[in-house]
Formats: C-alpha cells, structure tokens, sequence
C-alpha cells in the first residue's frame, strides 16, 4: 500500500480542520487551507468534495464560508479515510480484503508471498485503525508544544541530513507525553 498524493492531501486536511475545530477557530475557507497546507487549490477542492459527500467534512457558503468537521473527532478512524480516498489497503490485490484481485500466482491458497502481503495489510489495517483523528490531533498540538519548548533540535542537523528520525514518530510523541 502507498498512500497516494491524494490521499496524504486528505488526511493532512482532516488533522488541519481538527486543529482548527480544537483551537475553536470556526471554519476555514479552502483558500485558506490551501495556503497554510501548500496544497493545490482544485486538488484540494475535489478531495473536499468527497470528503463532504463522505460526510466526513460540511460545508457553509458566502463571504464567510468555509469548511469544517461534521463529526466528531473521536468517531473518524484515520484507515477509514485512507480506505475512502486510496481504496484498499494491501499491497497487493489478493491480499485485500475489501477489494480482492485474483493474482497470477498458480498456487494462491499456499503462496507465501500472499501470506506476507496478508500480514502487512493486516499491520497498517490495525495502526490506521487504531488512532482516532481525535488521536492524531492531540499528537500533533503536543509535539508543537515540545518544539516551541525545546531548543531546536534541528538546528543540530544539516539540511542535506533530513530523514525520519524514529523520535519524531508517532507513538514516540505520544509515549514521550507518557513519560
């Protein structure tokens, strides 16, 4: 599973509007979400588009339209979304669940392949599933409480040096909160 441009673009867009939501900021105009989530303006219009039809966001129009959530932060699994706009979940189309694809293999039932493909599905099935937005939300304003608090870490790092430090993962965040 590679979760496509369209599909980051739409969770990214759900923790922003339940950011806003949490920090009681009302609405948020699309332009604006574009703009503070570098996200193309008509790219990000259609994801909204299904994410309303979904009922996941709702809409109101005029000079002080905008977009917000329509349900509860706590009732919105971050896999449903991922399944909503990317589709399946595994990496291969034997392996899925909820959109099965007959393979070319000749022995599917005793297929090792398909047996790990099954484990991996089953893996980022129960993390997506798991973590509420409700989760991630509160995960992401509390990780940019401990950057506002801490010296920069990054600083340390040089530019050309990024890559994913296990300590901005998260279930490192959350557990450091833990601790």
């Amino acid at each position: 599973m590679r979760l496509t441009k369209r599909g980051e673009y739409a969770l990214r867009t759900m923790i922003r509007l339940g950011i806003a939501e949490r920090q009681k900021e009302g609405v948020i105009s699309v332009s604006s979400l574009a703009e503070q989530e570098h996200l193309p303006f008509k790219f990000l219009e259609a994801i909204l588009f299904e994410l309303r039809t979904a009922g996941y966001v709702e809409s109101t129009r005029g000079k002080y339209g905008g977009t917000r959530l329509a349900k509860p932060m706590k009732s919105i699994k971050m896999g449903e979304i991922v399944r909503l706009i990317d589709g399946k979940l595994a990496p291969i189309g034997c392996a899925s669940e909820t959109e099965y694809e007959k393979c070319s293999c000749p022995d599917e039932t005793h297929c090792g392949l398909r047996m790990l493909m099954i484990d991996v599905r089953n893996a980022i099935a129960n993390i997506l599933d798991r973590y509420t937005l409700e989760n991630v939300v509160e995960v992401t304003l509390r990780k940019q409480e401990q950057c506002a608090a801490a010296p920069k870490k990054s600083a340390r790092r040089k530019a050309s040096a990024r890559h994913a430090d296990p300590s901005d993962g998260f279930l490192a965040v959350l557990l450091d909160s833990v601790a």
